[in-house]
């Protein structure tokens, strides 16, 4: 299972089936994004696609020699454009891939403005996620619910992109969602609703243990998104956010004009690629290491002495000019997580982050914080944080002093709309929501671990955290999940331990359940898990989530 790899199949097939000849791409704003999370223009290019445009653009100049490939999702919208490109036809021939099903009323629409016979051929490719990493996808729906319903309009997409996920994977899922969340068993009946009505789609050739659909509710896990992070991809989310791959550095003190805006793709970027889960110490060095390679290379260089050398230089050069660009990004990235890191203390706000999450001595958390909420060194966004955590870990201790530490917050200046939502923050992922033992408190055996993980030394300190969803998956491939928390969907005959495991998060997802995921794949062979989610929150995100439900 690999969901880069499903999608790169799909545009590949879309390129090759339209056959020899200049070609034009012509997508919408959503598919752009599904396909450059997993091409690079420049590979694209390279296969005779000359041009990318906008379906939407109506200004597009007319090239009869070109062949279109229309790449787009099956909205009411997108119909209605392909109409109007159909009835005058910019380009020779059109090749129509939609990104999902596409009803027969819609096919039949367009074959009627085919009128000059343009089109040679319309398919469901079923690429209609964005792919994160192998083994992580988003649907790019943010804020899907309200006061824990769903928004009618995020049911639709993500039970379509949910399903695309299946189909690209050629997975007939059986179907467990989280008892205590109404949206998860929202989005489980119509899932298998989904099947069921297209079971023909859904036809593929069964395997002995069927594979499983998990569906998570965000609400059970509110302490994940509100951590600061220490690896390298989870800390650029952090801290200066990705989107589509994409890393804006325009806000750099004293940023050159070609890193205003950065790549970061394990797919077009080896150095991303073998570092994106090291921690921030071990990344460092790396880059050192790449430096001085880089160096190195750049020395030898310098030596061009005979017409040998220069075409040895002119044949390494391409080569040589991506080293010098990976160089310089990365370099400027860990610079400017570094400055923010020191600028705001982040290494003191996340060690007591971590004990929050993973200790049980509430009169030393309670000290600490205090002692961070008088540094002005803190930024009001870490402070309103550590008071959510607080709320959540200890809102039933009977001495909590959430009241206490919400005057604190306002004594420091913080504003009321994020008073509020501290508030909403421990209403969202508080024990009444999220139906589950967060914390370890009920169980021994996790409290020993979590005490354990405590005295593993400094090295540890800000990774200690694990996220629930790690603990679903252990009981789950123990065979030791809880039908009475996670039902089947329709009862099951087949309880052996499933070796494929796609997990949806409804809410989202962050990068350290990615993590969590990479490592348990790693650890565990023959069982396979994916993890995808509405979108990927840092906790910037999670706070536009958790204030739009409310």
């Amino acid at each position: 299972m690999n969901v880069i790899q499903a999608v790169k199949l799909y545009v590949s097939k879309m390129i090759e089936d339209s056959g020899p000849g200049m070609k034009v791409l012509l997508m919408d704003k959503e598919t752009i994004s599904f396909v450059s999370m997993v091409y690079a223009q420049s590979e694209v290019l390279q296969k005779e696609v000359y041009l990318f445009e906008l379906i939407g653009n109506r200004n597009r100049e007319m090239m009869k020699h070109l062949r279109a490939i229309c790449f787009v999702r099956p909205t009411e919208e997108n119909i209605e454009l392909l109409k109007e490109e159909l009835t005058i036809p910019k380009y020779g021939v059109y090749f129509i891939y939609f990104s999902n099903v596409i009803s027969k009323s819609d096919v039949k629409t367009l074959a009627e403005a085919d009128a000059q016979e343009v089109v040679r051929e319309v398919q469901e490719f079923y690429g209609d996620y964005l792919a994160i990493s192998p083994h992580a996808f988003s649907l790019s729906v943010s804020n899907c619910s309200r006061h824990s319903n769903w928004k009618s309009d995020a049911l639709k997409r993500t039970c379509e992109g949910l399903t695309a996920v299946l189909l690209s994977l050629k997975k007939c899922p059986m179907i467990r969602y989280q008892n205590s969340s109404e949206m998860a068993k929202k989005l489980a009946e119509t899932i298998k609703q989904t099947i069921s009505r297209d079971t023909s789609l859904f036809d593929f050739r069964r395997t002995d243990v069927s594979p499983l659909l998990l569906i998570l509710d965000r609400r059970s896990d509110a302490v994940t998104p509100l951590l600061n992070q220490w690896t390298y991809q989870a800390m650029v989310h952090e801290l200066l956010g990705i989107k589509n791959n994409r890393i804006d550095l325009s806000g750099v003190p004293g940023i050159s004009k070609e890193l205003q805006e950065v790549v970061l793709s394990s797919e077009q970027d080896d150095f991303y690629a073998q570092n994106l889960y090291n921690n921030f110490g071990e990344i460092g060095a790396k880059i050192k290491e790449l430096m001085d390679e880089f160096q190195k290379k750049s020395q030898s260089q310098k030596k061009i002495e005979s017409i040998a050398d220069m075409k040895a230089f002119v044949e390494n050069y391409p080569q040589f000019k991506k080293m010098s660009g990976t160089v310089s990004k990365h370099v400027t990235v860990v610079g400017e997580l570094s400055r923010i890191v020191g600028l705001h203390n982040l290494l003191e706000v996340s060690e007591v982050e971590q004990e929050l999450a993973c200790q049980t001595d509430h009169n030393e958390a309670l000290k600490r914080i205090k002692e961070l909420l008088n540094k002005d060194k803190i930024r009001n966004l870490d402070a309103c944080r550590l008071v959510a955590l607080y709320g959540l870990r200890y809102e039933n201790h009977s001495n909590s002093n959430f009241v206490g530490l919400m005057d604190a917050l306002r004594k420091r200046g913080v504003n009321s709309d994020d008073l509020h939502l501290v508030r909403k923050i421990v209403e969202y992922g508080g024990e009444r929501s999220r139906g589950g033992d967060l914390f370890g408190q009920e169980n021994t055996i996790a409290k020993t671990k979590r005490f354990f993980k405590g005295l593993k030394g400094v090295e540890n300190i800000y990774t200690q955290h694990t996220p629930k969803v790690q603990d679903t998956l252990d009981q789950l491939l123990k065979s030791k999940l809880k039908e009475g928390a996670y039902p089947y969907v329709s009862s099951s005959q087949l309880k052996e331990r499933p070796q494929d495991v796609i997990v949806f998060v409804i809410g989202g997802i962050t990068y350290e359940e990615t993590l969590a995921i990479y490592n348990i794949n790693k650890a565990t062979p023959g069982v396979r898990i994916i993890i995808g989610g509405t979108t990927v929150h840092n906790f910037q995100s999670f706070k536009e989530e958790v204030s739009s439900g409310s």
